[in-house]
């Protein structure tokens, strides 16, 4: 059986808990939880970024018109 997928990317859940904590924190450069917040946002940003470039260059020639469309 696969993995349910979650209905909210990871991505938007990040988003929404940085924002949350940083309205909620008087100082929010000195907050070790928020900066460890968006380190994962950051990765999860590489990751995305990089899938899609790996199938843009799996695509080879003929996907290269194809993929911007999609995305």
């Amino acid at each position: 059986m696969a993995k349910k997928r979650a209905a909210e990317p990871d991505e938007v859940k990040l988003k929404k808990k940085i924002a949350a904590k940083r309205t909620s924190h008087s100082n929010p450069e000195g907050d070790a939880a928020l900066r460890s917040l968006r380190k994962r946002l950051k990765r999860e940003q590489r990751k995305r970024r990089a899938l899609a470039q790996r199938k843009k260059r799996a695509a080879g020639s003929k996907g290269a018109a194809a993929t911007p469309a999609s995305a």
